[in-house]
């Protein structure tokens, strides 16, 4: 993976970009514009983020693992700490399936029924492999999602969810809200780099 350089990362025309944002060039991006990175991120090959009228904001401390997609028109919000895992798909908008009207991007939208709806992945969320997020889903602070799981409903705070659909599990620990507090106070310090 070759890391795009300062340069190269203004050059996309981000909305706006942090610190110690290491992006891979041969990620892909769409309305970038629309695309806002914090500190301390992390996208792999093979990424795409496609960013509707809603936008991307991408907080600090997130990892975008190998051929995850971020998609839709409707804003998708990834908090501080949070992961996504390879090969995840998070959708903001989403065809209608049902045949009561057509489908895909070139058929003008008169004929066409897209739902779009915002996502909210919180902070310190873990999304696992292969999943599928769609269009109004909240995972709230903490939560887990198996690997392979799709979600198509609201996950509560500091669960762990998995399957398809996604279910409740169990209860996730909560010792990394304690890192993360070890983590700020060595970075005051300032030996944190």
């Amino acid at each position: 993976m070759a890391i795009m350089d300062q340069s190269a990362l203004l050059a996309v025309g981000f909305a706006s970009i942090g610190r110690n944002v290491l992006i891979s060039d041969r990620a892909s991006f769409y309305g970038a514009a629309r695309i806002s990175i914090g500190d301390n991120v992390r996208i792999d090959d093979f990424c795409v983020l496609s960013a509707g009228a809603g936008g991307i904001a991408i907080g600090s401390y997130v990892h975008l693992a190998v051929y995850s997609s971020l998609i839709g028109r409707g804003r998708i919000t990834l908090r501080d700490f949070c992961n996504i895992s390879s090969r995840v798909s998070i959708y903001s908008s989403s065809d209608d399936y049902t045949g009561a009207a057509m489908t895909n991007p070139m058929v003008p939208e008169d004929f066409t029924n897209v739902f779009h709806a915002d996502v909210i992945i919180g902070r310190h969320v873990i999304v696992g492999s292969g999943t599928v997020v769609l269009p109004g889903v909240t995972l709230e602070e903490g939560g887990a999602i198996g690997a392979l799981s799709l979600v198509r409903d609201n996950c509560g705070p500091f669960g762990i969810y998995a399957g398809t659909p996604a279910r409740f599990v169990r209860e996730r620990q909560r010792g990394l809200l304690e890192a993360e507090q070890r983590l700020h106070a060595q970075i005051q310090n300032g030996s944190h780099e």
